[in-house]
């Protein structure tokens, strides 16, 4: 009898060993930002076999359902009040605007300051446009999108994280790296954001601190866009970014981007990072924008290869990957796999034994809406930050081994929620910005579980490899051109 207690208690102990954690927290974190899409737009594969079954797809959803609205889009200029949705390929020949006047636009805020979220005011357009261009999805009649079904439905899916500005790519990055587009931290306490792409010509111009100096961006206020009042600035900022925070606890960070002065790769925008060479039209000379900025995005395969992997990672595609509009060549998918696959397929480093698999969560969401329809409208926040955010929803998946297959969260969510992850992943005080991250709530914690024995990696099919991806010799272009 005696023995058998002395079996049951070790049982129980060896349970309890088993029980605790197999991590304390995750050692990497990879932050892949897409272009331009919704999940009403991109995501309508979750809906149809063999990645969804009649009923996985709800607008009111419970348990695991998507929150995916595949007919009846709202249209306030249609006889019937909706339009049926038709398809375009994921490259397809044009650009619905994102421009924070569209998304004025189609939310078309009542009296009562809520989103209507009718969307057919807005038919600005670029390229071949047919009519109302943004009642159009992603057709995946030649499983270009599988990629994506099969890590939303191997992982974990946000039905409602929406970006958290108003508007279209600088800004947005701005948030994902530093939690604000305001030009100082005193500026985002008053409500005053950047609120646009610079001008005069995104495609044209270089942005940040070694733009030349006509080149400006809009703000935006607690009294709207307002020139008289906020009139636009040159795009050059100083405030705390995320980066500094790592960098104040030695934790290695990377932001793998196409070009130095593009609106996408964000710490070009941050004076103290930049250290332009000029007061305007130099380039950017600081020890971090040298030491932490890679001007090559599959260097970030590379560098998984070669056990060379940051402790976070932002990635930026080249344009042809980005998933935009009327730029992408259909790669986005593809990309996207082979970075999830590099980590999931690594062996263990030699040195130390590291596994970048069982200690890595890799966060993929996409930067703005791009102009598409999605049916779910965003709430405001109070006053000064309520009349620039928060914007559409955007896809969000996240993938670790740690994460449940088929897991769908259903809280409200936006990049500050991405931010507060990687501080409290990191031992930061959750909103130590003070910026979106302080404003947001949640930290995606219930996106993966540490106290469970790491999932065994599955390769996510593609149609493109790593390899295709690291040998590309094509002329690297930013992801956008607009």
């Amino acid at each position: 009898m005696k023995r058998a207690m002395n079996a049951l208690a070790i049982l129980i102990f060896c349970g309890t060993v088993l029980a605790q954690a197999q991590i304390s927290s995750f050692q990497h974190v990879i932050v892949i930002v897409q272009e331009n899409r919704t999940p009403d737009n991109l995501f309508q594969g979750l809906c149809t076999s063999p990645f969804g079954k009649s009923s996985s797809c709800s607008t009111s959803p419970t348990g695991s359902q998507y929150d995916v609205q595949t007919s009846n889009w709202v249209d306030k200029t249609s006889s019937t009040g909706t339009t049926e949705p038709t398809t375009v390929t994921l490259d397809n020949d044009y650009d619905p605007s994102h421009a924070h006047s569209a998304f004025t636009s189609m939310c078309d805020v009542d009296a009562a300051g809520a989103c209507r979220n009718d969307g057919g005011a807005n038919n600005e357009c670029t390229g071949t446009c047919p009519a109302k261009p943004p009642y159009h999805y992603v057709t995946n009649s030649k499983s270009i999108l599988n990629p994506y079904l099969t890590l939303v439905t191997s992982y974990g899916w946000a039905n409602y994280m929406f970006q958290t500005n108003q508007g279209p790519s600088f800004p947005a990055h701005q948030f994902l790296f530093g939690g604000t587009s305001a030009p100082s931290a005193a500026d985002d306490a008053e409500g005053l954001f950047a609120a646009e792409n610079v001008l005069p010509d995104v495609s044209a111009t270089i942005a940040g601190c070694i733009a030349i100096s006509t080149t400006t961006v809009q703000m935006i206020g607690p009294k709207g866009e307002n020139n008289k009042l906020y009139p636009p600035i040159y795009p050059c900022f100083e405030h705390q970014t995320l980066a500094d925070l790592f960098d104040a606890i030695d934790v290695s960070w990377k932001y793998y981007a196409p070009s130095a002065g593009s609106i996408w790769t964000a710490p070009n925008a941050i004076n103290h990072i930049c250290v332009p060479s000029a007061p305007t039209g130099g380039k950017c000379t600081g020890s971090d924008w040298t030491n932490d900025v890679v001007l090559k995005p599959s260097q970030v395969l590379t560098d998984i290869g070669n056990c060379k992997l940051p402790q976070v990672s932002w990635v930026i595609p080249d344009g042809k990957n980005s998933d935009h509009a009327n730029s992408n060549t259909g790669g986005g998918p593809s990309w996207v796999a082979s970075i999830v696959n590099a980590v999931g397929k690594k062996a263990k480093c030699k040195g130390d034994k590291e596994s970048y698999w069982d200690n890595t969560a890799i966060v993929i969401t996409w930067d703005d809406w791009g102009g598409w329809y999605d049916h779910e409208p965003p709430t405001f926040l109070t006053s000064p930050e309520g009349d620039y955010q928060y914007g559409f929803r955007v896809p969000m998946i996240f993938v670790s081994a740690y994460t449940a297959a088929g897991y769908v969260n259903n809280d409200r969510m936006d990049f500050g929620t991405i931010l507060r992850f990687v501080e409290h992943n990191f031992g930061i005080t959750e909103g130590a910005l003070n910026f979106a991250d302080a404003r947001a709530s949640g930290n995606l914690s219930e996106f993966f579980n540490l106290s469970e024995v790491p999932r065994v990696f599955q390769t996510i099919p593609s149609p493109l490899d790593g390899d295709y991806f690291i040998n590309d010799k094509s002329p690297a272009t930013d992801p956008d051109d607009d």
